[in-house]
């Protein structure tokens, strides 16, 4: 050891049980000592205490009422409470309580001489105990995690929630009980932080990152002093949430602000939203953690004023902020994480890298966040936020500005996409997000665009094949293509892409957005309400997750929920014309038809402003249709008697033209009730292999024939049946 260099602290990962007797200062000095010795009999008859001491495996510390005992194993110490609190029934003059937490430890030598131990695993352990009163067992949110994984603990666990200790410090706690054992009674020091309290004045507190400019780096004596200040003077009532709230807020959670860019360049605005999205990419691939899109998060400036508001919406207890400064080849990071119930910063760090650094840059910020949230990393996680798609920076910057554009879904900023990523497979020909990219950007331009489908799908699928034989760990490759072949292949191949990409990044929320459609055209009613309310948890304001929420209702017929989320999604966003698509077809469904009439034609001219689409040719993108409905009742009620007999003389003249598929063709005679015409024409497009029939389940105009044995027979061949060999 080199002099004057302190020894390393050598910690270790424990389990420890705290105990003590409640009320313990109080008894007589005779009868504490009858009531310690007693306390320590029925710990030291335990299987789990005999068991660790004969292994060695058992380090205790005793204290003045109780003590804490210290296991190498996960069960040890709720399996030892359960032994206690059993044999304590018998004695009812032992009012004992105790607390569970996992964490580090380490052995030290007092001021006596004496073997001792530390570390957070036992102050914490501490602590948990200390919020219960007598018969309590009380368990950290974290070591409760640990033991959900074993079902037969998961009935003994109870969250309560968090509460404040001293100095600001907030503890999440599961209340440990069933039958037999704990007390199930909300502990006082809860019930006593849930009473209303007077609010205390607020409080201001300004956070300065001062240093040199970035431009110093790369232009001598060039120098900049820039803060990040935050003014925190709001409302107490904003920083606290109802207990309800704060219980259904996962500990484990963050949302990732937009960067600001603080580069004078402001085309330089992608590199910044880059930054933001890369490092929200790698923890989002964290199981353990629960991470919020960008969508959701974009509406949000950096460094915001009413912080606790924000999380509260986005359903986050975490909140990270940023600033990104580039000059050149070099780049100024300043990133913080703060808490956002009790407003109090977590981590702050400045970052100086070179360009071609960003990929480490991004894994060192998403590390350094995850530690801090106390975040379990499996090992296939950790590679995979450590990766370095690319060594071409050139390229990077090419793939950051396509996902710019991409996400602007527009058929412009699609298109826009679609060069950019391009350049950036031309730049480095391996660089697999970009392949990746340029498969999500193909999949979804016939949803915003006229772009026929057989146009786009095939380069869509032929990108994401690719991007997966460079890097088959990649989640968005992995969905993708689970996406393409929904659209294309009629979900053939698609259920186990869907499920690997979203298993590689859980907190992806197309992934689950797009499984829930796969879901509903397979007849999953309820399963694609669970993906679609997980996509609105991770993205909690992307309009077309809010839209298409109710799509579900809508195909399994509760169309009362249904016209309920599609009003929310109109209100969410009026100018979004799909919601009022949506909204229109379930009105149609109840025969509210000149409401119908009215959103419909509300939609098409939203649409036509181009503010999404790109109509030039037709009223609306085909895909709209196949995720709702021909409004055929509203149709025929305004449009006239006349109105869909009319229709099938120039769909007939489309079809014949090559300008429509024989799925549209049948549409309309399933509508006129000409069942023999309906089938013959799905035959047809089964024959041309019409991407479309895949939507054949939940279609309103082919109700009629679901009782028609050819029409379960060619949607049994559509579902579940390969069709490598037609398509």
């Amino acid at each position: 050891m080199v002099d004057g260099e302190k020894p390393r602290v050598r910690f270790e990962l424990a389990h420890v049980l705290f105990i003590d007797i409640v009320g313990y200062s109080k008894l007589r000095t005779t009868e504490q000592s009858t009531r310690i010795q007693q306390l320590r009999e029925i710990v030291r008859s335990t299987e789990q205490f005999r068991a660790a001491e004969s292994e060695g495996k058992l380090l205790r510390l005793p204290t003045g009422d109780g003590g804490a005992l210290v296991f190498r194993r996960l069960e040890a110490p709720v399996l030892c409470a359960v032994e206690i609190a059993k044999a304590l029934r018998s004695h009812p003059e032992l009012p004992v309580r105790m607390g569970i937490h996992s964490g580090p430890v380490n052995e030290v030598t007092d001021l006596n001489e004496q073997a001792n131990i530390a570390g957070a695993g036992i102050n914490i352990a501490q602590r948990i105990m200390d919020c219960g009163d007598a018969g309590h067992i009380l368990v950290s949110k974290h070591a409760a995690e640990d033991l959900e994984q074993h079902e037969e603990w998961q009935p003994y666990l109870h969250d309560i929630g968090q509460v404040e200790i001293k100095h600001g410090q907030r503890l999440h706690v599961v209340n440990f009980y069933d039958n037999e054992v704990g007390n199930p009674a909300l502990p006082s020091k809860f019930q006593a932080a849930n009473r209303p309290v007077p609010a205390p004045p607020p409080t201001r507190r300004n956070y300065l990152v001062a240093g040199t400019a970035i431009a110093a780096l790369v232009v001598v004596g060039a120098t900049i002093v820039f803060l990040i200040k935050r003014n925190d003077s709001r409302a107490v009532a904003e920083h606290k949430a109802t207990p309800a709230v704060k219980a259904t807020i996962p500990e484990k959670s963050v949302a990732v602000l937009p960067f600001e860019n603080l580069t004078s360049d402001k085309e330089n605005a992608y590199f910044a939203d880059g930054i933001q999205e890369e490092i929200l990419t790698r923890l989002a691939k964290i199981a353990d953690l629960k991470v919020i899109s960008r969508t959701s998060t974009l509406q949000y400036k950096s460094a915001p004023e009413n912080l606790s508001q924000i999380a509260q919406q986005l359903g986050v207890a975490h909140v990270v902020e940023g600033s990104v400064q580039k000059s050149g080849e070099a780049v100024r990071v300043n990133v913080q994480l703060i808490n956002a119930l009790t407003d109090g910063h977590l981590w702050a760090e400045t970052y100086d890298r070179k360009l071609t650094d960003a990929f480490a840059l991004e894994t060192d910020i998403a590390k350094a966040i995850a530690d801090k949230l106390q975040a379990r990393i499996s090992g296939r996680e950790s590679d995979a936020i450590s990766k370095h798609p690319t060594e071409d920076s050139e390229a990077h910057q090419l793939y950051l500005k396509g996902r710019y554009f991409w996400n602007k879904r527009s058929a412009d900023g699609l298109r826009t996409s679609i060069n950019y990523f391009s350049q950036a497979i031309e730049k480095d020909p391996a660089y697999a997000l970009a392949y990746a990219g340029l498969a999500d950007a193909y999949g979804i331009l016939p949803n915003y665009s006229r772009t026929p489908g057989p146009e786009a799908y095939p380069k869509s699928e032929a990108a994401a094949v690719k991007a997966l034989e460079l890097d088959d760990g990649l989640a968005e490759a992995h969905i993708a293509l689970a996406n393409v072949r929904l659209w294309h292949r009629w979900g053939n191949g698609a259920e186990a892409e869907f499920r690997k990409g979203l298993q590689l990044d859980p907190n992806y929320s197309t992934g689950h957005q797009w499984y829930s459609i796969y879901l509903s055209v397979t007849g999953r009613a309820d399963e694609a309400i669970a993906e679609m309310e997980r996509a609105r948890e991770l993205d909690p304001f992307s309009i077309i997750i809010n839209t298409e929420l109710g799509c579900p209702y809508l195909y399994s017929k509760r169309y009362a929920r249904a016209i309920e989320y599609f009003r929310k999604a109109v209100e969410m966003d009026p100018n979004f014309p799909f919601a009022h698509f949506a909204l229109a077809e379930a009105y149609d469904r109840v025969g509210r038809y000149r409401e119908a009439w009215d959103e419909h034609e509300k939609a098409l001219e939203l649409a036509q402003r181009g503010q999404a689409v790109d109509l030039s040719g037709g009223d609306a993108p085909r895909a709209w249709y196949a995720l709702t409905g021909p409004l055929q009742n509203a149709r025929r009620e305004i449009g006239g008697a006349s109105y869909w007999q009319d229709q099938l003389a120039s769909t007939t003249k489309l079809h014949e033209d090559g300008s429509t598929t024989a799925t549209a063709v049948a549409s309309v005679y399933a509508i006129l009730g000409d069942n023999e015409q309906a089938i013959a024409w799905l035959e047809k497009a089964y024959q041309q292999s019409d991407d479309f029939l895949v939507f054949l389940n939940i279609q309103p105009q082919f109700d009629m024939l679901h009782g028609d044995p050819r029409f379960q027979a060619l949607t049994d061949k559509v579902l579940h049946t390969s069709v490598t060999a037609t398509k």
